[in-house]
């Protein structure tokens, strides 16, 4: 199915990346509906007017949002369903929902792995929830939420094997300070932000131990070598890595302030053990997860990932940071 609009447009979760989605869109929708898991939130959103737990200097008219904790309220009454969740959650917010998405066009804006599942978000809905192939599109590229919130210029990558459609949902995120392109390569776009993530535990605990700007610098250049293979044994196809939504991505996750991987992983590097870490932040570092997921996905491709490999070491084995980056230092050129 193609679609000429986006139609009524529901953003699905709360956090961070979800309100800076909800406010791009809303320099094209007169109204939106918003999928929120808590009551307690919801009306705490109305009554301030900004989200109560993140952006809090993002400021909304919210007469123009219809806020809602029943999914399947939401998804009756929208066209086009946007997915912002934290990926370990992805299972446990569509536990209730009940109502078809057959005929909706589906976005993921998630920037993981489905775990137990180990497949992307875009495989997991189109094979648990039936939602067609060409329905089915991700959003891609270097896109810090705190950046967006403050109108600073971001570059998105929308993924869909329907072309048509992927201009559909281009053209819903483009404004002023959100260039948008296409590609029909989704997959591609979902595992290389997964991978970027891992990486970016990997540049943080690099950090932490205190390894300078040149070592940073071979990392990164394995980094995008590494995802490189692993994409074009997933899925052999003419990509650019060198384009914002693979090695983009990847560089502002590993060196931006704001990447919650790389301060997850600069902690590690400190000599934070991971329950303390995950602790002591306040968001999710999804690359934890993503590192699972990844070591158990590349068992099927044989892959060589050494980077994705040290840092399993690190988080699930409990190798010694100092070590185990010594061992993968030793392996580069």
């Amino acid at each position: 199915m193609q679609f000429k609009s986006c139609g009524r447009v529901a953003i699905m979760g709360g956090g961070s990346w979800a309100t800076a989605i909800a406010k791009i869109v809303l320099n094209h929708e007169e109204n939106i509906n918003w999928y929120i898991r808590r009551d307690d939130r919801i009306e705490d959103f109305k009554r301030l007017g900004h989200n109560p737990a993140y952006l809090t200097g993002l400021h909304f008219d919210v007469n123009r949002i219809k806020f809602s904790s029943d999914i399947n309220d939401i998804v009756k009454r929208s066209d086009t369903l946007i997915f912002v969740t934290p990926s370990p959650y992805v299972k446990s917010h569509l536990k209730k929902l009940k109502t078809s998405m057959r005929e909706k066009l589906v976005v993921t804006a998630i920037k993981g792995i489905v775990p137990d599942e180990n497949i992307t978000v875009s495989r997991y809905f189109q094979r648990v929830y039936n939602v067609p192939e060409d329905q089915v599109a991700t959003i891609g590229g270097p896109s810090h939420a705190e950046e967006v919130a403050l109108d600073r210029l971001c570059y998105l990558t929308v993924g869909c094997r329907c072309s048509e459609n992927a201009d559909v949902v281009a053209d819903l995120l483009s404004c002023k300070a959100v260039k948008t392109s296409v590609s029909t390569d989704i997959e591609g776009i979902e595992y290389s932000s997964v991978l970027k993530n891992v990486y970016a535990i990997a540049a943080g605990i690099c950090h932490g131990l205190k390894y300078g700007d040149n070592f940073q610098a071979v990392l990164v250049a394995n980094a995008v070598q590494e995802m490189d293979r692993f994409l074009q044994t997933m899925e052999p196809e003419e990509r650019n890595i060198s384009a914002s939504a693979y090695l983009g991505d990847l560089l502002v996750t590993m060196y931006s302030n704001f990447s919650r991987n790389r301060v997850f992983g600069t902690m590690i590097g400190q000599g934070y053990s991971v329950k303390t870490a995950q602790l002591e932040m306040e968001m999710i570092a999804e690359g934890y997860y993503g590192t699972k997921c990844m070591k158990e996905i590349n068992k099927r491709y044989h892959v060589n990932m050494p980077i994705l490999d040290a840092v399993y070491n690190i988080l699930y084995e409990r190798i010694s940071p100092s070590v185990e980056i010594k061992i993968l230092s030793d392996s580069f050129r």
